[in-house]
Parts: C-alpha cells; structure tokens; sequence
C-alpha cells in the first residue's frame, strides 16, 4: 500500500499535485512524513466511537453487497444500531447515509493519495476510511476529530491495524484539500454509476438525466400519510401539505420522537408511493389484495380507506413489522406469509401489486443502492415481475382492477412488463389515467395514462423539500 504525498497528476490539488509520486515497500511507510506512533501509553479512547464503529461495520456490509434496510433490520449490526442511545444511532445513519450517497466523491477524494488500490483483505480498512472522509468533506464534524476517529477504528480490527498510518496520511490529506477538491469534482457523474446514467440519458434524455441524479445527492425528505386532517397535521408538525394530502417535514432524529406517532395518527411513506391506491378509486368495502406488501404503507391506506385487505408477503420478519405498525396506526388487515407468485387464496375486487425491483428510483432514500446495484440486476428483476404479474391476474375478478408499479426508473421493470401483457393478449385493458386523479399533477401522467414520477418533479421553493421518488403505475382492469 502506498500513499501519494500531493495527489494522483492532474488532480489539481493546491500546491502538491504536479509533484512526482514514490511508491514505498509497506503500509508504516507508506507516506512519507506520517507521523511514527507515539510509544508508550495508548491514549484513551476518544467520545463518539461507537456510532462511527457501527457506521462503519454497516457500510462495509453494503461494500459487500448486503442491502442496509436488511443490515439494519436483522443481525449482530442492527443489534449493535438498536444499542447506540439515540444521539448516536441519528449520528450512525448520517454518516452511513452521506458515506454511501457521496461514494463517488469520496472515492475520487481519497484516490488522489493513494498510488494503488486499497487492499479487499484488509477488514474494514475501506469502511473506515469511507465512512471517516464522509465526516471530512461533508458533515459539520472537526476534522482533527474525524482523522483521529479514524485513525483509532482502524486500530480495533486486527486485519486493518496495519494499514492505521494510510488512514492517518490519507485522511490529513483529504481535510488540507477538501475544498479544492470538492470545487473541482463534478458530484452528479461521480456518484452516479455510469450505467445507470447512460440508461437514464437514453430513456429520459441527458438533461434530465443529470436532474434525477442531482437529487440523490440531497438528504430525503420525510412524507407522512396522515389517516385525517393534513391541513391539521402540517400545521402542528411545522411542514408542508402536498397536493396528494402527504404531510413532508424536516424532521430528523429518531421517527418514534416526532408528534403523533405514538397516537397513531400518520405513517411514513413517500408521496410517490401513495399514488397506486389512489388509482384504485374507492376501495371501501372492496376485497383488494396487496401482492408483496411490506413495509405496508400501502396497506395501511387501504385500510384507512374502508378496504377488506389481504397483505401477502415472503418475508415473516417484515410481516411482524408491519403487524407492529398496524396496531400502532389502530387498522385492520388478514396478513399471510407466502411467495405472491405461487400463492392463490380466491379473487378478489381489487389486485395492488407493487412488485420487487432494482429501486433506482429510489436512490435518494436508500444510497446504497448506487453502491451494490448492477446491470444484470434489471433482466432478474424483470423476470421475477412477469411471473408476479401472471399471478396477480390469476387473482382478478372479471371486472376488477389491477395496479401494477413499481420504484425502479428502468422501462423494463415498467412500461415493457404492460406491453409484453398486450403481446401476450393478456384479458386486461388498459384503464388510461388522468391528471385529476393524480392532484393536478400532468407532468407524472405519460401519453400512454400511465403515471411516471421522477426524483426531479415536484419542484418547490426549497430544494431540499424537493422531489418524489421515482415510481412507475399503470392501471388495468380484467375483461
């Protein structure tokens, strides 16, 4: 491992970045002029180590290809997560949160001093460093602080201690040039993968492109689905009511802390994913069915709205939380664990599926899928939908309704799964929808009556209360 002392050539960095870089043999001389450990006593172990342990432990799971809701739902991390009190835990999810939306930047940042690579055989060396610059470049936490921090992570995990002098020289380097650096990167292209933005430059055109992945670098919002009264509830929470009814606050911290949950009284859920029930019109008293339900904000709309609900999921611990959220909300629906694709328990009015995908409309809200998400992930995903949808017709009574959407950005995982229904002369007719039914809001509504939500709508005074995520939905009915 060796570490450049001004910067990779061309970089740009002040002062340092057109000398020649020297390579050295191992990781205690790796850069030179890092400073050689201080023998004698170890010092005490500094405040705050904790919640960096546990955000680092949780970005290298995502390094590794794991999703962070399932880190942080289950496991020896989420019971270390659960354990922070809840100053840290809020601190924990900030950083993972800036670590994995600014991967490109950070990456770049730290490339700059290192003449090869980091080791893949070096435990949390990566996290430690990605989760340590994260707090350098872009949170309001002092960078001797941050460096230090680092630099004592690195010494907990056997395989990186080695490597503590990298981290030390690396992170000095970082904190000296950040703003050099940051005024040079050009955030949306490295934080976006290149693959995803050819796709969406293709689909939506290069502008647009670039304005959907500019607000993933943003911190998401939070929208709440109050059961009545938004007007009311934006009113006392200090946010904004939105056109469908959402209630979008700047609320951060713990969710169990905000006014009203423990009443009952609203639920999170982005205001793109309200749309699929409003589609289904009025749904009191309707048999409906909602195909892979959890987390269950949709469950708890139909529910909320009179709906006889059946909620289908495969995964028992996500039902339990969703069990949990209903009795806390004071609604009622029939849960079953079973595979949505294999299940058939009657027909019914209504079929809501809101199936599995790649979620790269949702990248703002959940990071680490820029990180872990690839290619081949689209063609799987759409495959595993048309099985899903071939079932949910099975469902449908004559006559009935179908809702198919998904929060991916990809025609594959969308607008392909209806055209492929119409070559198969599946006996669904297309239900077109209008503007009226979704709030007014034309821009979502394509010429096919489909509803297409990007990052990018829903453009406010505040960009920081900006944007939807990104949904897909069409409406059909069963002849």
């Amino acid at each position: 491992m060796t570490v450049d002392k001004g910067g990779r050539k061309g970089g740009g960095n002040a002062g340092n970045a057109s000398r020649p870089a020297r390579a050295h043999d191992g990781p205690k001389s790796a850069f030179k002029g890092a400073r050689p450990p201080q023998g004698g006593r170890r010092p005490p172990r500094p405040q705050g180590i904790e919640a960096r342990a546990v955000a680092a432990e949780l970005v290298a799971g995502v390094q590794k290809g794991r999703l962070l809701d399932v880190l942080l739902d289950q496991g020896a991390a989420a019971e270390r997560y659960q354990r922070l009190d809840p100053r840290d835990r809020g601190l924990a999810r900030a950083i993972v949160g800036y670590a994995l939306r600014r991967h490109g930047q950070i990456d770049d940042a730290v490339g700059r001093f290192l003449m090869r690579p980091l080791p893949d055989d070096a435990g949390s060396l990566k996290a430690v460093i990605a989760v340590s610059a994260a707090q350098i470049l872009f949170m309001d936490v002092a960078d001797h602080a941050a460096v230090a921090l680092g630099v004592e992570l690195c010494g907990l995990d056997k395989a990186a201690a080695p490597f503590k002098g990298v981290v030390n020289a690396v992170l000095r380097r970082v904190s000296e040039n950040k703003v050099a650096i940051l005024a040079e990167q050009d955030a949306v292209a490295l934080n976006t993968p290149v693959w995803l933005m050819e796709r969406w430059s293709a689909n939506y055109g290069a502008d647009v492109a670039r304005d959907i992945a500019a607000m993933h670098a943003l911190e998401p919002t939070l929208d709440l689905t109050v059961k009545s009264d938004p007007d009311g509830w934006a009113a006392r929470l200090g946010g904004l009511k939105l056109p469908n009814g959402s209630v979008r606050v700047a609320v951060t911290g713990a969710i169990e802390k905000i006014d009203g949950y423990e009443e009952g009284g609203w639920w999170v859920q982005d205001a793109a994913a309200t749309l699929p029930v409003h589609l289904l019109g009025d749904v009191a008293g309707k048999k409906v069915v909602d195909l892979c339900a959890a987390p269950g904000g949709k469950t708890a709309q139909l529910a909320a709205l009179g709906a006889d609900v059946t909620a289908i999921d495969v995964s028992y611990h996500r039902l339990q939380r969703l069990e949990r959220n209903l009795r806390r909300l004071g609604l009622k629906a029939d849960l079953i664990k079973a595979d949505a694709a294999e299940w058939l328990g009657g027909t019914f009015d209504m079929v809501l599926l809101d199936a599995p995908c790649t979620a790269t409309g949702t990248l703002r809200r959940h990071p680490d899928g820029a990180v872990g998400k690839k290619p081949a992930d689209v063609a799987t995903m759409a495959a595993l939908q048309r099985r899903l949808v071939d079932q949910a017709i099975r469902m449908l009574r004559p006559g009935g309704l179908l809702v198919f959407s998904t929060c991916s950005l990809e025609p594959e995982e969308g607008p392909d799964q209806i055209r492929r229904l119409r070559l198969i002369e599946a006996p669904l007719d297309v239900v077109p929808v209008t503007a009226d039914e979704v709030f007014g809001l034309a821009e979502i509504v394509t010429p096919e009556g489909f509803v297409r939500t990007l990052p990018s709508h829903l453009k406010l005074e505040d960009i920081r209360l900006s944007g939807l995520d990104g949904f897909f939905a069409a409406r059909l009915r069963r002849q």
